[in-house]
């Protein structure tokens, strides 16, 4: 298998001028495509660049609320047609319609134009913005056939990427790449979290951020081959700057699935018996807020 390419879509974008966004996206899905991407990955909730509504007006939380689309919607069709043009996955962001109250999700299209899973973002920020939002439940992980051949993704959105549990899971239902859309700073320590997400699972990481004035950009990806002949080795593939750009990751996947075959970490030793407290929903001091929605 050839280098699996990861494209980092890193933007900004219009708010809620969705037909400014989807023009935008679709640029930069070319420019990718030029680059040989075999998949495309948007920043956090594209279709209204992560704009969130001052919730205590309630003109302003209706008009947010009327932005949300569902898969039918003209702005998911639209890519999944451009993904089978460009013979060339997608993985495409934006507020989901949902009962109660809308999602913050990702959704895979394949390079076929098919739409393989929708994923909802798990740890919604339920002390900011997103309380708004109704979290998602699972984490899901879908074969998906790209030019190279056929490899595992996963997905997780920005404040899921800051819970081990998140890629974990991800890990553990058989991901070898993790897709991460992303829309908050990126410092030393989130980045640290991350190279620490692919290391532990031994699974690729991939995240696409906002660039600058909107966020800082440092879109980054992470292979999980901690060492070699030479001794341990940096699994930074790239990291972005602040400005805007198409970032290219390489994956090298017959590396990193023959590294997966004999190193200690993912699944090879872990002692699940021992595990029976991380599945209590009890919360004691100092970890109480009143805010969480578990």
């Amino acid at each position: 298998m050839s280098q699996v390419k990861v494209a980092l879509l890193q933007m900004t974008a219009f708010g809620y001028d969705q037909e400014a966004n989807l023009a935008k996206g679709e640029e930069f899905c070319r420019q990718a495509r030029e680059k040989d991407a075999d998949i495309a990955l948007f920043p956090e909730m594209w279709n209204i660049g992560h704009t969130f509504p001052d919730r205590s007006r309630s003109d302003e939380h209706k008009t947010w609320l009327a932005q949300a689309i569902d898969q039918q919607h003209g702005f998911v069709t639209h890519f999944q047609a451009l993904a089978q043009e460009l013979d060339m996955a997608i993985a495409l962001t934006y507020l989901e319609q949902w009962p109660g109250a809308p999602r913050n999700s990702v959704s895979l299209i394949d390079r076929h134009g098919n739409l393989l899973m929708t994923y909802a973002k798990v740890h919604t920020c339920d002390f900011d913005d997103e309380a708004s939002l109704t979290p998602g439940e699972d984490f899901y992980v879908s074969p998906l056939d790209t030019r190279q051949g056929e490899i595992n993704v996963g997905a997780m959105i920005c404040f899921d990427r800051e819970f081990p549990e998140s890629a974990r899971i991800l890990m553990l239902k058989g991901a070898e790449l993790i897709l991460t859309p992303n829309a908050c700073e990126l410092e030393d320590n989130r980045i640290g979290q991350f190279r620490v997400r692919a290391y532990e699972n031994m699974v690729g990481v991939a995240m696409a951020n906002y660039a600058a004035p909107q966020e800082n950009g440092h879109s980054v990806a992470f292979d999980c081959i901690a060492f070699d002949d030479a001794g341990s080795r940096d699994m930074c593939i790239i990291e972005a700057g602040e400005e805007e750009g198409v970032y290219i990751a390489g994956f090298d996947m017959a590396k990193v699935r023959a590294w997966r075959e004999h190193e200690a970490w993912g699944n090879a030793y872990r002692k699940p018996r021992s595990y029976e407290v991380l599945g209590s929903l009890a919360v004691e001091p100092p970890f109480v807020r009143a805010d969480s929605k578990r």
